[in-house]
């Protein structure tokens, strides 16, 4: 009678650890899972304007860096401005210089479980730069950009211009198939690059334009301002797609193992056979000792 008591238990026991011992590998790396799923949900920004522009004045003895933004904000805490102009101190005698005014100028940053986007719209809009206190150095009807980068899809980056563009005082027409050159005499130098949209996998950036920015007034060296200038843009970076970028650790690795002969739980496997092996062979071997 104790024989047949004490096999049954070491039956069950060989059972169990077999079990246990299998179960191990995919429980660890599910845990391993669960700590990668508590990945970032995505970022998104917009800015109106952005300069970055080096003025020289009085024949380069005094260089002043203008670095001006206008409504920008950045998410995953949802924002939004609508600031209508942009102001810098320091560059005009000792005056507030107006860099931008405009009628619309609104951007705007959204994340959500699933989504990003940025985006911005800016309307009747004038731009000056030092120098050239009455003649501006660009003027849009009306521009908009937009970034949007959804969990699982492909980003889409957006810009376009949808009113008049005028550089110096003079009326120009741009082309999306390339840069836009604009020369003034005694004025300066300007390249305008229309709706520039750049994507990657799970990022997307857009601007409605990209001024490069080289003026001079009449070649007095008085305020020499090189740079660059961009209107409307926005960018934004996919959240953590819970079906594609985290897998569930034991079905598919199972599928793997069974495709390939081996796999990322094949350790844990071996483990469980060594286990089962050793937990099996004891039971066998008390068994024998009990029984002689």
């Amino acid at each position: 009678m104790n024989r047949n008591n004490f096999r049954m238990p070491a039956r069950r026991f060989a059972a169990t650890a077999a079990a246990t011992a299998l179960a191990a590998g995919p429980a660890a790396l599910a845990g391993a899972g669960s700590a990668h799923a508590t990945a970032d949900h995505g970022r998104a920004s917009a800015v109106v304007l952005r300069t970055g522009l080096d003025v020289s004045l009085l024949n380069k003895t005094v260089n002043v860096p203008l670095t001006v933004s206008l409504n920008e904000v950045q998410a995953p805490r949802s924002a939004q401005k609508t600031a209508l102009a942009a102001q810098l101190d320091g560059v005009d005698g000792g005056r507030p210089f107006s860099v931008l005014s405009a009628d619309v100028a609104t951007a705007k940053a959204t994340v959500s479980a699933g989504k990003a986007e940025g985006s911005t719209r800016l309307a009747h809009a004038t731009v000056h730069v030092p120098g050239l206190p009455l003649l501006s150095l660009i003027e849009v009807g009306a521009v908009t950009s937009k970034a949007t980068c959804e969990a699982g899809k492909k980003p889409v980056a957006t810009a376009n211009l949808l009113g008049g563009v005028t550089v110096f005082g003079k009326k120009v027409t741009l082309s999306a198939g390339g840069p836009t050159e604009v020369t003034v005499p005694g004025v300066g130098e300007v390249r305008l690059d229309l709706s520039r949209t750049r994507t990657t996998s799970r990022t997307a950036a857009a601007s409605a334009l990209e001024l490069t920015v080289s003026v001079n007034p009449l070649k007095l060296n008085v305020a020499e301002v090189e740079g660059t200038v961009t209107l409307a843009g926005a960018t934004c970076e996919s959240p953590v797609d819970p079906v594609s970028d985290v897998r569930p650790q034991g079905a598919p690795a199972a599928a793997d193992l069974a495709e390939t002969g081996g796999g990322s739980l094949t350790p844990y496997i071996a483990g469980g056979a060594v286990a089962l092996l050793a937990a099996g062979g004891g039971a066998v071997a008390l068994a024998r000792r009990r029984r002689g």
